[in-house]
């Protein structure tokens, strides 16, 4: 049968080439495939051409170029993300053997006298001299991370890609463009597919009747052959993110420019079908013979496969997804599942596009059960938090903030993030926020040595921030909502202890993704497992109000670092300072949605009560005086927020405190002792319990002596002739702490402090993303001084890294 299918194809064929006029329509009623067609000697030249010279048996070879492709850039990404991680875990080892080795050598008198201590109050014992080793002497640089060739070849691709696009204005729009390093691979990946679209010969067959276009074969083998790696890109849980140490929010940019290219080729893979029935004689005839008969699955799918496509593309563009980011993310997950099943239709097992599409279901089923496993926080039944979440606890905070208290389980790096989902604030909102606390044992959790204290601040802006505050200010202190975590995810593939100079600079909230490494960082410095010499704060905020969201962090840093080793600078940059109490007023009510949000939560609640009295009895064994004292100690760790966590406006139905002389002076001031309170929960108390290596008293409120280098609030004309009289560092405070008055100039400052860099050299950045391309345009030109070999610190300057954080995250 297939045989004499082919014959009459043939014939029928010719008689189209030779008499024009025939009724096509009736002469091939039997059409069956076009993608393929059998031939013999009698067949016409043209079906001959198109089984040999392009075979359509052939045309999977086309979706490999992406395949290998891909894989190659992952290959090259790995080895590179090994390659640091072992020589920055070398030279961290080599250090620590060094210091080790100097506890037991005697340093030189003069070198003794030379770094003593001068004006400092920290305690000798905390940082011995003997500790430190003599000039000269560091040998903790090994042969396999000082390769020349290999930092200078590196330093020239980074002096390519730090650097940004500038961003196109049209009216009131502005179009940002990804750095430059993602920009070149979005490049690459577009002149690769487009090339090996059009580039082979031939692009169209002499008839339509002879197969399909050889141009839409290789674009949809392509398009298909991307599926997996855009599915592999978004996932949150990926192979990607494990292989290369690249947080999925980085990969997220080329995830939608991958999109993007995967559009592209499917209107190149359309266009040709449409297209030649119009330059074909009499086309249209065979067109639509064909379609009438079995064509309705290839094109009719075909077209339903794009129409998602193409709403998935478009409404990630940045101005539709910022008008409608709610229902981008509500309605992105369920079409793409529409797409890949469309897709299965559409392909209908033709070549390999199943195996691509396999491969695509593999990866997604994969990273959901990788995520539902190891990443979520109510889904271990050996976990407290099992299907009801983790406890959590609001606090405000000056500036419009808001701290999130988790005591959990969970356990994360620093600069890392979670996904958090509240139902007392909001079911279905799911966003993420950056751990501001340091997951170690010198920060212990009052809950238990199994919990760790998660802390999240964020400034509330509108959406599910706007909402927490407000429903701090409705529910008050006392309280308690269930939190469900999801992560964590990103953070730093490099390690900052192996640099040795480090330079943090955030901007508003964004010191939230710096916090957490500044406290590891003197932690493994007090250590003496840290390479890093000198570290450099700077810190751009409005108002000096905001340094109390971290007045603790920063004081653990600044009496336990090693003598002159951090250096802090805060930038306040607004000319006025907020009203006491003129932040705190809680918006409109929301009472059907809010009475919603409360019976969820309740629930929960009343499940983890349940929980934990049954882990109270079982604890107890039947006796009853351990039992009353164990629901005792519960009740006391379950009990409401201190109210001096709150701005100055006491709580709604309470008293006012009576005004005090200093009351302007203090930023939260303690409330009255006539009003009713509980003891303070136990995850919330003010104090926080440390090694006796680290224990240090905390003063809270404005007025706590913590001296960050600055005065007490400044009149505005103090501010102007502070600003253009004295420039910057106009007010400085012991060991280096200082405050300015007005914006930093971060390129200037970063040049004027390259000189000081050491061998090896880490920029940290997180702000808005004005102050990321300044920083990233300063380190980019810096890339120089690697390349021309100059001197820095004891050896040739090796490496100058940069790491920038989302502001949003």
């Amino acid at each position: 049968m297939p045989h004499v299918l082919a014959s009459r194809m043939a014939h029928i064929t010719l008689a189209i080439q030779k008499a024009p006029s025939i009724p096509i329509p009736a002469a091939i009623p039997s059409i069956a495939k076009r993608l393929q067609l059998p031939y013999d000697s009698n067949s016409p030249q043209g079906l001959i051409d198109a089984n040999t010279a392009d075979p359509w048996q052939d045309s999977a070879k086309y979706a490999l170029a992406w395949v290998y492709f891909s894989i190659g850039l992952l290959i090259i990404t790995t080895s590179l993300r090994l390659y640091h991680l072992w020589t920055d875990k070398l030279r961290t080892a080599l250090f620590r053997d060094d210091a080790e080795a100097s506890k037991t050598s005697s340093p030189d008198v003069n070198y003794e006298m030379n770094t003593l201590p001068q004006n400092d109050t920290t305690p000798d014992g905390l940082f011995s001299r003997q500790k430190s080793t003599a000039p000269g002497t560091r040998k903790y640089e090994s042969s396999v991370s000082s390769i020349r060739p290999f930092n200078q070849s590196l330093a020239l691709v980074r002096w390519l890609t730090y650097r940004s696009i500038p961003a196109l204005r049209w009216r009131k729009q502005y179009f940002h463009f990804p750095a430059v390093g993602s920009f070149v691979l979005i490049i690459s990946s577009l002149t690769l597919v487009t090339l090996y679209a059009f580039i082979p010969n031939p692009l169209y067959w002499s008839s339509m009747a002879f197969g399909s276009p050889p141009i839409a074969i290789r674009s949809g083998m392509l398009a298909v052959s991307m599926i997996p790696w855009i599915i592999a890109l978004s996932m949150k849980a990926n192979l990607i993110s494990i292989m290369t140490g690249i947080g999925h929010e980085r990969l997220n940019v080329l995830h939608r420019w991958a999109g993007y290219i995967c559009l592209f080729l499917s209107l190149v893979h359309t266009v040709p079908f449409y297209l030649q029935q119009v330059w074909d004689r009499d086309g249209a005839a065979v067109f639509q013979a064909y379609f009438d008969n079995t064509g309705t699955v290839i094109y009719g799918s075909g077209i339903a496969c794009l129409v998602p496509l193409t709403w998935l593309c478009v409404a990630s563009l940045p101005f539709f997804r910022s008008k409608m980011y709610e229902l981008f993310v509500l309605l992105h997950g369920p079409i793409s599942v529409l797409f890949l099943g469309l897709l299965f239709w559409h392909c209908n097992r033709y070549l390999t596009s199943w195996n691509h599409l396999f491969a695509t279901l593999a990866i997604w089923i994969s990273s959901y059960l990788l995520r539902f496993i190891f990443y979520l926080n109510w889904t271990n039944p050996r976990r407290f938090s099992w299907l009801i979440g983790d406890e959590a606890a609001l606090t405000l905070l000056p500036e419009n903030a808001v701290k999130i208290t988790i005591p959990t389980q969970m356990r994360w790096r620093a600069g890392q993030y979670v996904y958090l989902r509240m139902p007392g604030i909001s079911i279905f909102e799911n966003h993420p926020f950056t751990i501001a606390s340091l997951c170690s044992d010198d920060f212990p959790s009052t809950y238990g040595p199994e919990y760790k204290d998660m802390i999240l601040v964020f400034r509330t802006f509108s959406g599910f921030t706007a909402r927490a505050r407000e429903t701090a200010l409705a529910k008050g202190p006392s309280h308690t909502y269930r939190a469900f975590l999801d992560g964590p995810y990103g953070g730093m593939h490099r390690r900052l202890d192996a640099f040795d100079t480090v330079v943090l600079i955030a901007g508003g909230s964004g010191i939230t993704a710096i916090i957490s490494h500044l406290l590891e960082l003197v932690k493994r410095m007090r250590d003496s497992k840290a390479v890093t010499q000198n570290v450099h704060v700077y810190w751009a905020i409005k108002r000096p109000e905001a340094i109390d969201w971290y007045r603790e962090e920063l004081r653990i840093c600044r009496e336990f670092a090693p003598p002159g080793a951090v250096h802090c600078q805060f930038f306040i940059t607004a000319a006025k300072r907020v009203v006491p109490g003129s932040e705190t007023t809680a918006g409109g009510a929301r009472p059907i949605s809010g009475m919603f949000h409360d019976r969820i939560n309740d629930y929960a609640q009343g499940v983890a009560s349940k929980r934990t009295s049954a882990y109270i009895r079982e604890e107890a064994d039947g006796d009853a005086e351990r039992e009353k004292e164990l629901r005792s100690e519960n009740e006391d760790a379950l009990g409401h927020l201190p109210f001096d966590s709150l701005d100055t406006k006491p709580p709604p139905n309470l008293p006012a405190p009576p005004a005090s002389a200093d009351s302007q002076d203090q930023i939260m001031p303690a409330p009255p002792n006539q009003w009713p309170l509980r003891p303070p929960a136990a995850h919330t108390r003010t104090h926080t319990r440390l090694k006796p290596s680290l224990a240090v008293s905390i003063p809270t409120g404005g007025s706590s002596g913590f001296d960050f280098g600055f005065p007490s609030t400044p009149t505005v004309f103090q501010k102007s002739l502070m600003r253009f009289a004295f420039g910057v560092g106009a007010s400085r405070g012991p060991r280096g702490w200082a405050t300015t008055y007005g914006r930093p100039e971060l390129a200037y400052m970063l040049k004027e402090l390259a000189p000081s860099f050491g061998r090896r050299t880490c920029v940290f950045v997180c702000g808005p993303p004005g102050m990321r391309e300044d920083v990233a345009r300063t380190v980019a030109g810096l890339q120089t001084e690697v390349l021309r070999g100059r001197k820095g610190g004891e050896g040739g300057r090796e490496e100058v890294f940069l790491h920038t954080e989302n502001f949003a995250i």
